[in-house]
């Protein structure tokens, strides 16, 4: 080889050793035996529950996102503090906080009201059925990892028509430790019976693809709009717009 052509090899070569060490990107990923799925925003579409937010907020359905992310912050608050809380008691609690912090009158049975039967009845996104289809036509065993109670995964699933794609349906209500807490990665690798490398982690959240990453998860992140990346953890294996992309990802 040229001197010429061994200098670019070895420059290339430095290259890609320096992006793989700093995480701008991934790892080659082995094929993993199981796929875990995130349910809310992930598979199911949030975007239908601002109408019902929106009129328990006068009108302010631009709220929506800071009610979620409330919610979840406060989610990890019962977590750390060793005080656990139902995630429905949290929403109507977050959503009490959003109310109050931009001076609007809300009791807290019209915000379990704005809550409860919208979360529910969550639909499916577009391209959820057929890239699950596909995915099990593939082999893979495909199950739900979530911060919502087994009743209402079995509820929601069940509105969506999502429950036959799912071997399993998991709930951390079950230890009651809320993702991204590592303890509820360690807990359903348990459950599944897999390495933490043999396990794909699928959300559209930067919180829940750190998480899993930190447990040793391979990662899949799903780049739904006005979905992010947390710039400070490692990238994920694998960055898809929609579950048909992740699919062609997954030969």
């Amino acid at each position: 080889m040229p001197y010429i052509q061994r200098r670019q090899s070895l420059v290339l070569a430095f290259v890609l050793l320096f992006l793989l060490g700093t995480g701008m990107i991934s790892h080659a990923a082995t094929q993993p035996k199981v796929i875990v799925f995130d349910v809310n925003e992930t598979l199911l579409d949030l975007e239908t529950m601002r109408s019902s937010i929106g009129q328990a907020l006068n009108g302010r359905d631009d709220l929506t996102a800071l009610w979620f992310s409330t919610m979840l912050h406060h989610s990890l608050v019962t977590t750390v503090s060793g005080d656990y809380q139902d995630f429905g008691k949290i929403g109507v609690a977050a959503l009490l906080m959003v109310a109050q912090s931009n001076n609007i009158a809300l009791t807290e049975d019209q915000a379990l009201t704005a809550i409860k039967g919208p979360l529910l009845s969550l639909p499916a996104h577009p391209d959820v059925k057929a890239g699950l289809a596909a995915l099990k036509a593939k082999g893979y065993t495909l199950v739900s990892l979530t911060n919502s109670s087994n009743n209402g995964v079995t509820t929601q699933f069940a509105h969506a028509g999502l429950t036959d794609y799912f071997e399993q349906r998991l709930s951390i209500e079950d230890i009651k430790v809320y993702k991204p807490d590592l303890r509820a990665y360690a807990w359903a690798l348990a459950k599944l019976g897999v390495k933490p490398e043999e396990a794909l982690m699928v959300a559209a959240h930067g919180w829940d693809i750190a998480g899993a990453k930190a447990a040793g998860m391979q990662t899949a992140f799903v780049a739904r709009p006005g979905k992010t990346l947390y710039p400070l953890a490692p990238a994920p294996d694998y960055v898809v717009k929609d579950l048909s992309e992740l699919v062609q990802k997954l030969n």
